[in-house]
Parts: C-alpha cells; structure tokens; sequence
C-alpha cells in the first residue's frame, strides 16, 4: 500500500524526492502542483477551525533562526542535542551559532510581550502559527511520516491555570471534529509521563493507522506555564489586578503526516465500467481540484468553445477548476480520479442544444445531466 500510495504521488504531481536529479537527499521532499494545493486547502480549512471560527484567536508568522539564547532558555538545546541543526549567522569575525527552530513554539512565547501590548487580549487567548521546523532525524524513513524538514499547524492557547483542564477538553473536540473533516480517523493515546517532552504535565497522541502501522499523528499538549516563565514573561490578571504567568494548551498538528494520513484514508482500488482503477476519495473541501470541464472531443471547434466558456464562468465563481482535454475522455476520468477530483463535467453535443453538460461523480462513476447555471450549486 505505501509503495503505491508513493508511486500515485509522484505520478500525479503530489510528492517528489528533493534534489532528484542529483540522487535525492534523505529526510527532505518537495510538493508538486497537486500536493502543493491539497496543503494549502489543509492549512485553509485548520485556518477556518482553529482561528477564524473563534473570537479569541491571533496569528503570527515567526522567524525560523532566533537568537541563540531563545532555545537555550527553552531547554531545547540540552533536551534534543545534535537532532537540532546548527546554523552560523554573520560573515567573518561577526558570526555566531545559532539553530534552526525545532518547534513553531518559541517564536510565540518570545513576541508575547508584543503581542499583548499591541492587542491587550483578555485571558484565554490564543496565538496560532503555520510554518516550518527541523530536526536533524538519524533516521528518516517512511515517506514524509518522519523528514528533517517538516511543517507544523500549532496553537497556543494562554488561560488561567486553574481552567487549563476545561480548556484541554474543548480543544480535544477541536482537533477531534477536524480529523472528521478532512476524513481522517484518529485515536486517542494517553503519553505517560517518562515519554512526554520536557514541557508537557500532560499529552495526548492522536494516532492514526498509517501502512506502516499505528503512529503519532498530531498531538495535545498542557504545557503549564513552563515557557513563559522560563523567558520571564507574565501577563497582568484584569480579574485580580495581579501579574501571573498564564499556563499554556497545545494543539500541533504536523502538515506533512496530515497529508500522509489523507492520502492513505483516501487511496482506494475498485473496478468500475470493467476495468480496475485507483482513485482518491478526498473530501471536496481540500481535493486540490473540485471539478475537472472537458469537451468530449478536442477536435471539434464548437466543443471545446463551449468547454472553455463552462471553465471560465466555473473559475471566476470556484478557484480550483481545471480544465483537461488531453487523452480520450476514458484516459481523463482515470487521471482525475487519481487527482481525487470530486466531479467531471463533459461538455458534449447536447450541450450545444440544451444548455446541459453531463456531471459525472468520482466515487460512484454515476454521470446525470446538469443545466450549465446549476452547476455552481451541484460542486459546493
């Protein structure tokens, strides 16, 4: 299974190796055309859930190198050891060692000073981030489940500690209804203490069944008030007119394993019309294209006229429509299936009569005629 999932990737534009021509290097890959929007629709959709759909959410988008004092300070440097990768800043006599940020945490817990100077947030708040982290693995292996470089969706969430334990659970039903979502299904591991990070008084996985086994997807963290205070920092309580040090929650959801877990969800085998085929099941929502136009034959003028106006009006109204007139239109189903294109719509000879087109759906290969001024209301 995790062969063809790779083989699928490559094929179709989703996961290529860095640095291929060159024999590729261990631990680092590059997202093609199709990969490249299925995570951004990823990132969109946590954006939504995790900040937009909430009143008490910022966001930020900090440096990946920081001084070297930040992940001393964190206990980064003596907790993780050669897994961070060392980085050398200035020219010259002027240099200093410094690392590449194992985490997308600090840079939060370093501008919150700024953050709430500048917004004057009541508790609880959080600050959400999207970015990249390193860690130098000896071991890379099983696709983009375990690479040097990864990137991270992280929450943190600031709140008095005495209601840490209400607000762990309401971010718990977060994540959980965001793995629904996205047609993920997770399970929930409790991480005894010997094996939560440094920081952690209380962890949970959430693990998904990848080919490779039953492994750590993304995770919930109650991080006390260890990073603020190990950087000083304290946020004056307007309830009790005292300064305190707000205790933190942690939601962090790797985008490299998300994808990984999406995809093996969504890869499926089946036999439809006579023929065997591969296609992905990908909810509409992140499938990197939500409908696919074609003219029934490339070779007729007034087909592909037709198809064209259907794709323009499609695309000014749904961003990711894509219109494909390459192969006969049996060559084109098979690829957007494995895309993991929701819809197909053929424009055909009727269509020049009637004004309909024929919509077919990738699951089911059921096909019905659709009027062209429907279609918007058949794709969301």
């Amino acid at each position: 299974m995790m062969e063809k999932i790779v083989s699928l990737c490559k094929r179709r534009g989703f996961v290529y190796p860095s640095s291929e021509i060159y024999g590729g290097i261990a631990g680092f890959w590059n997202y093609g055309h199709y990969g490249t929007i299925l995570k951004e629709n990823i990132k969109c959709l946590w954006k939504q859930r995790f900040v937009f759909d909430r009143e008490d959410m910022f966001m930020t988008d900090t440096s990946i190198i920081s001084s070297p004092k930040v992940l001393e300070t964190s206990g980064h440097v003596s907790t993780f050891g050669n897994e961070i990768f060392e980085v050398e800043i200035g020219t010259g006599g002027e240099t200093a060692i410094s690392h590449l940020r194992p985490e997308t945490a600090q840079g939060i817990f370093t501008d919150f000073k700024n953050l709430v100077d500048t917004h004057h947030p009541k508790l609880p708040f959080g600050v959400a981030q999207i970015g990249k982290a390193f860690r130098n693995e000896i071991s890379p292996r099983d696709f983009i489940f375990r690479s040097r470089e990864f990137e991270q969706m992280e929450v943190e969430y600031f709140t008095r500690e005495k209601e840490w334990e209400k607000y762990f659970e309401i971010w718990r039903n977060i994540v959980n209804n965001f793995a629904i979502e996205i047609s993920v299904k997770v399970h929930e591991f409790e991480v005894p203490e010997d094996d939560r990070a440094h920081y952690s008084k209380r962890t949970i996985d959430f693990q998904f069944d990848y080919p490779f086994g039953r492994q750590e997807l993304w995770g919930l963290a109650y991080r006390t008030d260890f990073d603020l205070k190990n950087h000083k920092l304290d946020y004056l309580d307007e309830e009790s007119g005292e300064k305190i040090t707000p205790h933190v929650i942690e939601p962090s959801l790797g985008i490299d394993r998300t994808i990984l877990a999406v995809l093996s969800s969504a890869y499926m085998e089946d036999e439809l019309g006579g023929e065997a085929r591969t296609y992905l099941k990908l909810p509409k929502q992140i499938a990197p294209v939500r409908a696919a136009v074609f003219p029934l034959l490339k070779n007729k003028p007034a087909l592909v006229s037709k198809a064209r106006e259907v794709y323009t009006n499609l695309k000014s109204q749904i961003s990711n429509i894509e219109f494909d007139d390459n192969g006969n239109i049996g060559k084109r189903y098979r690829r957007q299936d494995e895309i993991g294109t929701p819809y197909c719509i053929t424009i055909d000879f009727d269509t020049l009569k009637d004004n309909t087109v024929t919509v077919r759906d990738r699951d089911t290969g059921e096909q019905e005629r659709v009027k062209i001024e429907n279609l918007k209301e058949k794709l969301q």
